[in-house]
């Protein structure tokens, strides 16, 4: 028969670790504090136990570790959103450390600190689903800001295309004008110059000889 060392640990000794350990993490406290109280209960040293804990104990208790630290953050919200909520949990909660009455308060604190992540996660789950609703309503009037957008380009190429067509238009007609101008210039000159001749000629006459005589 194999002979047990006396510093051997029993699995007694490991669950008093385990349990008082991820009590700490649960309400927040440290691994240090908790390896203290267990090294007192079980007359070990905090080295020893924290040894104990992260070699061999820790790898079984994965699941709850992560358990009791995600209950630690629900607390702690919840502390901070509802304080009277949290002193009620603190009330029923069990710590006042009695050996006796530990199991039985454990478990009620459990139960609560389990209803307070379920509370936390129906919070957060309406928060998640409020922000999607509120990303989805930012991506709609951005794709009509866009749409809008694209359409005051629109029409500003409209307006654009018909600036310089009226500008176009302005330039033709503006040499249409000129031109008109100079035809009608042109024509006061003819009629100016026809009127003289006819001045010139009333001012001659022919004689029966055929010859020009200047009428007095």
């Amino acid at each position: 028969m194999t002979a047990v060392r006396q510093d051997a640990w029993s699995a007694e000794d490991d669950l008093i670790l385990a349990e008082v350990t991820l009590r700490h993490i649960r309400e927040g406290g440290t691994q240090l504090a908790a390896f203290e109280e267990v090294g007192q209960k079980i007359s070990r040293t905090a080295a020893a136990c924290g040894f104990r804990w992260n070699s061999c104990v820790r790898k079984r208790y994965e699941e709850a570790i992560s358990i009791a630290k995600a209950q630690r953050q629900k607390r702690s919200y919840i502390r901070k959103q509802t304080p009277v909520s949290m002193s009620q949990i603190t009330a029923f909660s069990g710590l006042d450390q009695e050996e006796g009455a530990y199991q039985e308060d454990s478990a009620s604190e459990d139960s609560l600190s389990i209803d307070a992540v379920i509370r936390f996660l129906r919070q957060w789950k309406g928060t998640i689903q409020e922000t999607r609703r509120q990303m989805k309503m930012l991506e709609k009037e951005l794709r009509e800001k866009e749409e809008e957008l694209n359409e005051l380009r629109l029409e500003n190429e409209r307006l654009s295309k018909e600036v310089n067509e009226v500008q176009t238009d302005y330039r033709v007609v503006n040499d249409d004008y000129k031109a008109l101008i100079q035809i009608m210039d042109r024509a006061r000159r003819l009629a100016f110059l026809n009127e003289e001749d006819e001045e010139l000629k009333s001012r001659f006459k022919m004689d029966a000889n055929g010859n020009l005589e200047r009428i007095e």
